[in-house]
């Protein structure tokens, strides 16, 4: 059974999913709570709101210091991996090791991944993670000093306040759409 816990933010609402103890997945915040509980039911349809466990608790905790400006490590999240593609949880492993305030290109994933040739596909799979900010895509950027994109509500602009708060030198980057 698919359970969430909508919750607040300095950034907004935000809401994690898990099935068991396991997180199944992660909304970014946005200022509409009733907004989150629809997407939820959208990708989850028949998930209840629910008390998350002590292990999803913890990440709720988390995700609350990260966007407050704090530092927390996500390296033991109970993400559940086997819902994600052999590749993309490759990817996410090395997403999840990147620390705070700093970035590594797609590149550089793809390169540590074995094959730098491999940069759009890593593009794919983090476009495709259900767990933003817990398994941080916001810290992988575009060559030359480029942001990249991010699928996430609010784009490229929701990315740039994440690395922003964490005080990562992409955030210094001028304007966005010059």
């Amino acid at each position: 059974m698919t359970q969430f816990a909508i919750f607040d933010t300095d950034l907004g609402w935000a809401a994690v999913a898990w099935s068991g103890d396991q997180l199944i997945g992660v909304r970014i915040p946005e200022s509409d709570r009733n907004r989150v509980a629809t997407a939820l039911e959208r990708r989850w349809p028949g998930s209840e709101e629910a008390e998350p466990p002590p292990s999803i608790a913890g990440v709720i905790v988390d995700i609350r210091a990260l966007l407050a400006g704090g530092r927390p490590d996500f390296a033991s999240a109970p993400i559940d991996l086997a819902r994600a593609p052999e590749f993309n949880a490759r990817v996410y492993a090395v997403a999840q090791n990147i620390p705070p305030g700093e970035t590594l290109t797609y590149g550089e994933v793809a390169e540590r991944l074995g094959d730098k040739l491999l940069a759009r596909d890593v593009g794919k799979a983090l476009g495709e993670n259900p767990w933003p900010i817990v398994v941080p895509c916001h810290r992988v950027t575009a060559a030359d000093g480029k942001l990249g994109g991010f699928s996430a509500p609010g784009g490229a602009a929701t990315k740039l306040k994440l690395l922003a708060l964490e005080g990562a030198k992409a955030a210094a980057q001028g304007d966005l759409f010059g």
